[in-house]
């Protein structure tokens, strides 16, 4: 730092001197200050537009790690519908052809076991026999032949005569293939002598009076189309090896035929379900083969369903077969109806439950679907702990199916005590993770699902009457699933509505 002259010594030349310089370095310096302060300025000016550009990347950052985790979400989903268990949980009803095949390679063991046994008297062999699970018993309702089997002779060979002192029974279950059988009426012919009178007894109505097929014959090709889902071509090939020619055209006049005629009785059973105040209903897309020059495109249909609970004495369900998923066409068939309708988060419903007259029952099979996708998927620690809490619903329905008292008031009763704090406990983890996730991330629609529908979800818990979930119209579409799959569409509209009048029967 330069040191400053001693001012008492300078000359009055000196001083004035030592002033303009100092006016001058003190110019320079407000200069150079000015400069800095205009740097500052742009520095500043830098620094809050990097901000900005900051805060766009990192929310830029936020949207791509959302967008990805949707995609990966997305992309996982695809796998497990493409190459995944079709199912939330596995049951002992899925038995695969991979399982059978594994039970018929045992059995052929447990026979090669048998006999390299066969002439051993051992304990293991005796322990392996007595271990065996025993046959069980074939019901009493079955028409029984008894087969006697008795020596030829009764003569001892010490010379004395056997005497029969019990029986050993053993029975086997015998089948008979389906038999066709020609059926004879014969109408005699009266005539009065003296008057010259004719008199003959009238034939029985039936439901094809010229035909030659019976009222047996009809159910049985109709039972094996729409519940055993054997297109007519099949049946005709069984039928011919039987020894009867049916072509697939007097079959396929049958069918009409009798779709005709049942339904008045399809009319009768939808009045009956519709005089109940707990219905669930559900839906699911068939294809319709439209016929015509200016249509060669098939359409998809729809076919809705609806269904009395499980607690009600009257089990029934009730098809209808339409050319859209359109809502018009629940409105129409619930017309004037007032009660409960148990059924998904689909729009179709939302007038009648606009109405007042319709009160809306929520699935939670639907809500736990959500929260599953996301844990095959993404294996999310919240996905599995909301997965848990719902599954201690379901073991208090399951508890609730074992008690003897079947009563609404008493499953109302037991919800309340068992249901109702687990699923306050579920409300409240929801509303509290709900503010812990991203807005659009799957976690956050899954959990907004339950939460826009909570009191439609919780509703079975003030009402025995009410189920949890949806299932059972859910369970009830099972044959369609299945019917797809062997006779693939719908011919035309018409046969969708006798298919579903018949089925409905069924």
């Amino acid at each position: 730092m330069k040191m400053l002259p001693d001012l008492s010594q300078l000359t009055h030349e000196q001083l004035l001197e030592f002033t303009r310089q100092l006016a001058m370095q003190h110019q320079s310096l407000a200069q150079s200050n000015q400069e800095l302060e205009k740097s500052n300025q742009q520095l500043d000016t830098k620094v809050q537009h990097l901000e900005v550009s900051n805060q766009q990347l990192d929310a830029q950052v936020q949207h791509l790690s959302i967008l990805n985790q949707k995609y990966e979400h997305e992309l996982a989903l695809f796998k497990q519908h493409k190459f995944g268990s079709k199912n939330e949980h596995l049951t002992a009803k899925q038995i695969h052809l991979w399982d059978e095949a594994v039970e018929e390679d045992i059995a052929a063991v447990d026979l090669e076991l048998e006999r390299l046994n066969a002439d051993k008297t051992d304990a293991a062999t005796q322990k392996a026999k007595a271990n065996k699970p025993k046959r069980r018993l074939l019901p009493d309702h079955l028409h029984t032949i008894r087969i006697e089997h008795e020596p030829t002779s009764t003569q001892c060979a010490c010379g004395c005569t056997l005497r029969r002192i019990g029986e050993d029974i053993s029975e086997k279950l015998h089948f008979r293939p389906a038999q066709f059988y020609k059926e004879q009426h014969v109408r005699g012919k009266w005539v009065c002598d003296q008057c010259d009178t004719l008199t003959q007894q009238a034939m029985p109505a039936y439901v094809i009076d010229k035909g030659i097929a019976s009222p047996e014959l009809l159910s049985h090709v109709l039972v094996s189309k729409y519940a055993d889902h054997l297109p007519l071509y099949r049946q005709r090939l069984i039928y011919q090896r039987a020894g009867i020619d049916l072509s697939r055209s007097t079959l396929s006049d049958w069918i009409g035929r009798c779709g005709v005629e049942l339904e008045p009785l399809a009319n009768a059973l939808k009045q009956v379900v519709l005089q109940q105040r707990v219905i669930h209903a559900d839906e699911t897309p068939v294809t319709i083969m439209r016929m015509g020059e200016n249509e060669k495109k098939p359409k998809k249909g729809y076919v809705w369903a609806y269904a009395t609970t499980q607690y009600n004495p009257v089990q029934a369900v009730i098809y209808d077969f339409q050319d859209s998923r359109s809502g018009q066409h629940a409105e129409e068939f619930l017309n004037g109806w007032q009660g409960h309708l148990v059924c998904d988060d689909y729009s179709g419903y939302k007038a009648r439950f606009k109405s007042g007259d319709v009160i809306e029952v929520g699935c939670m099979a639907h809500a736990r679907r959500k929260f599953h996708e996301l844990h095959v998927t993404g294996k999310s620690q919240i996905a599995e702990q909301a997965l848990l809490m719902i599954q201690k619903l379901y073991a208090i329905e399951a508890e609730l199916r074992k008690k003897t008292d079947g009563t609404a008031e008493h499953r109302r009763e037991y919800r309340q005590q068992h249901s109702q704090p687990v699923m306050q406990q579920l409300y409240e983890w929801l509303n509290q993770h709900y503010l812990t996730v991203p807005s659009s991330s799957p976690t956050a629609k899954a959990i907004n699902y339950s939460l826009k529908r909570w009191p439609a979800l919780s509703r079975y818990l003030d009402d025995g009457n009410l189920p949890i979930d949806n299932n059972w119209a859910e369970n009830s579409m099972r044959p369609w699933a299945l019917g797809r799959k062997n006779w693939l569409f719908a011919g035309s509209l018409r046969s969708g509505q006798r298919a579903a009048n018949i089925m409905t029967l069924i």
